[in-house]
């Protein structure tokens, strides 16, 4: 939450930023991302072995390098912990209803909201910050992102959006590609959706973020309105790294 600028006001500004996905529990990935100039990370315990102990040196890491670091987290149950951990903010998988946005959103705001109060954590300065301006400034910059990717969100999609301490919406395309069962390259379905909660998003003034692998995508994405990029993985770098030197070197054999 250093700077003159938090990650979340850099996001609800509409600013364009890139970050990638950690998918390998170690503090090592989160160094050299940061060292690259990408604006954030994403550190990712729905789909890779992230625990509370490897969670905690990564947002330890990302701390000492001055990146800020959103967690998309396994459930409610651990929102707690990633925040007190020092975490910009959360992307929370399957939000599919309003009623479940309310919910965690509150999980992540002392005032109005449900967060455990301890400024014994890093994010608390281990008791060096006083009570109020912890509560003040995590309030303030703890930023909150609803993963949308089942079918039945896009039935309450404006009405997602439209929840207070929802920051933006991050569209799952993966999921409901897979929901939705269509084969083909860029199902239809999938393209009206994206449509769908990008519009919803507009109707609020709130940003969207989205997955993006390659160019192509990302420029379609950003010609619907999304801003904030989640781009690859820590994981695919060193494949795509790796099948590039081998295949250097097997050049060299001829």
């Amino acid at each position: 939450m250093s700077g003159t600028r938090s990650f979340r006001q850099r996001m609800l500004a509409g600013e364009k930023l890139v970050g990638t996905f950690l998918k390998t529990p170690t503090s090592h990935a989160t160094e050299i991302v940061a060292a690259l100039g990408f604006d954030f990370v994403v550190i990712d315990q729905e789909h890779s072995p992230f625990d509370r102990t490897t969670t905690d040196i990564a947002l330890m890491a990302a701390r000492g390098s001055g990146i800020p670091a959103l967690v998309r987290v396994s459930g409610p149950e651990v929102v707690l912990s990633v925040l007190d951990g020092g975490a910009s903010g959360i992307l929370m998988p399957h939000v599919a209803s309003a009623d479940y946005a309310r919910e965690v959103a509150a999980l992540c705001r002392y005032r109005g909201g449900k967060r455990g109060y301890a400024t014994s954590t890093r994010a608390g300065g281990y008791t060096a910050v006083s009570m109020w301006q912890h509560i003040r400034a995590s309030d303030d910059a703890i930023t909150v992102v609803a993963q949308i990717e089942d079918p039945e969100a896009l039935d309450e999609i404006d009405a997602i959006a439209a929840v207070e301490g929802i920051d933006s919406l991050f569209i799952g395309r993966g999921d409901l590609t897979a929901a939705f069962g269509n084969e083909t390259p860029n199902p239809p379905e999938v393209r009206t959706a994206v449509e769908k909660i990008c519009a919803a998003a507009r109707r609020v003034n709130k940003p969207v973020s989205v997955y993006v692998g390659a160019r192509p995508e990302a420029e379609w994405l950003r010609d619907q309105g999304a801003t904030t990029f989640i781009h690859n993985s820590d994981q695919g770098f060193l494949r795509q790294a790796a099948m590039k030197g081998l295949a250097e070197m097997r050049d060299v054999f001829g």
